[in-house]
């Protein structure tokens, strides 16, 4: 099963794509994290990232997407960037057949470390440790992609969650 994670934003955007191998092992595809320029409008910010995701969702073609839950911002604009962002976010997958799940950032934390009040280094570790890779991902917005992803995987071998579109 190939799921890709997405930490939603609208000047950065995180990504990662984790598979699921026979062994139950689980493994890190590809991460990055998709940016834009403060200095464009915000309608082409937006088209930039529908673009950007649109191409990684048509070459990956995964299972699912785990998008981590708008939560409680302090600054309105935050927020109503990030909801922006997620609403193209849903539109790409849609587009492109992939079915979304969505976590709240407590539900990621308590499923990657097992405590829902972990902090972000304590989270970054246990990606580290899940994927077996050498180093953290960097930058964080990357790693926390891959976070929801786990989270994902975790919530489809406890629910039996079927992918299908």
């Amino acid at each position: 099963m190939l799921i890709l994670g997405i930490d939603p934003g609208i000047a950065i955007t995180g990504y990662g794509l984790i598979e699921e191998l026979e062994s139950g092992e689980i493994s890190c595809i590809d991460c990055g994290v998709i940016t834009t320029r403060a200095s464009l409008p915000p309608q082409e910010r937006l088209l930039e990232l529908f673009n950007r995701l649109s191409r990684l969702i048509e070459q990956f073609r995964p299972d699912s997407a785990a998008v981590e839950k708008l939560f409680f911002q302090k600054n309105a604009k935050t927020a109503m960037d990030v909801s922006q962002a997620r609403g193209v976010i849903l539109l790409a997958c849609a587009q492109g057949l992939v079915k979304v799940y969505e976590y709240t950032p407590v539900a990621v934390k308590q499923a990657v470390a097992g405590y829902g009040n972990a902090d972000k280094k304590q989270i970054q570790e246990m990606v580290r440790v899940l994927l077996q890779m050498e180093a953290i991902v960097k930058p964080d917005d990357a790693a926390d992609a891959l976070a929801i992803a786990i989270c994902h995987l975790h919530s489809c071998r406890f629910l039996g969650l079927n992918d299908e579109y």
